[in-house]
């Protein structure tokens, strides 16, 4: 009886881990891309929309979500120089390659009193998950 509980158990062990690998190489194809540079629009003094085009041509069938971290260098007028690390949300519909993401930032250190620019955005980390509408149902009810 005993034999058969550790045959059991090491098959079984031996099916996690097979699973996990397989999980493993499907996560790490699964990526999303940037279409081009971020594109950076002022709209006021120290209000910016920052657009991201999004390439995910590997889920077009199923749709993906994910968050893009990015990190923005800005200055005032004064030559006060910051950094941030930020988070923008996106989503790419089943049966679409590319999406649209737009994140609006406000950047000052005395509440509008500047006049900032917006040196340089640069993205850290894309991450995708398949299936845009059973994450994006899931949120929703949760929140």
């Amino acid at each position: 009886m005993s034999r058969r509980l550790i045959k059991i158990t090491t098959l079984s062990v031996i099916a996690l881990t097979l699973v996990a690998g397989a999980c493993g190489a499907s996560a790490s194809e699964r990526s999303a891309s940037l279409t081009q540079e971020p594109v950076v629009m002022r709209l006021h003094k120290d209000e910016f929309r920052i657009a991201f085009g999004i390439n995910a041509e590997h889920c077009a069938q199923n749709g993906c979500n994910g968050v893009i971290r990015y990190r923005v260098d800005w200055k005032t007028e004064d030559g006060i120089t910051r950094t941030e690390i930020k988070r923008v949300s996106y989503s790419v519909a089943p049966h679409q390659s590319r999406a649209l993401s737009v994140d609006r930032q406000y950047f000052d250190t005395a509440e509008g009193a500047h006049t900032t620019d917006v040196v340089k955005v640069s993205v850290d980390k894309i991450t995708c998950l398949e299936g845009a509408e059973s994450d994006a149902g899931q949120i929703a009810s949760v929140m």
